[in-house]
């Protein structure tokens, strides 16, 4: 068995899923409208920097929350970018899945290093 031709197997079945052609679909519909696609990449960033700062152990101010949560809703009242966020999520955790199993032969042995 080549690992490689087992890669490229993955890669169309992930191609072929409903996931993902619900969510390619979805982005083609979002594209489409340049000011609710521009709205979208605009919450995108700024949920990204949100996250980022959580990672980094900042404490998220209840305004940045707040705005957040505003920008969400407005958001989700057009049927376009509620159905592309919903798609987007379901496909993110399609890969996630994937990237666990896959992950789990790559282990290294790092959970033994922790105790030294």
């Amino acid at each position: 068995m080549n690992v490689y031709d087992q890669a490229h197997q993955l890669a169309q079945a992930i191609r072929e899923s409903e996931e993902y052609k619900r969510y390619e679909k979805s982005k083609a519909d979002m594209e489409a409208n340049p000011q609710l696609n521009d709205a979208m990449k605009d919450f995108m960033k700024k949920q990204f920097e949100v996250q980022a700062q959580q990672m980094m152990g900042e404490e998220i101010s209840e305004e940045t929350v707040g705005q957040m949560q505003q920008l969400s809703a407005i958001l989700m009242q057009d049927p376009t970018a509620a159905e592309y966020l919903q798609n987007q999520m379901r496909f993110s955790m399609m890969m996630s899945d994937v990237y666990k199993i896959v992950g789990e032969v790559a282990d290294f042995g790092l959970d033994d290093m922790t105790g030294m």
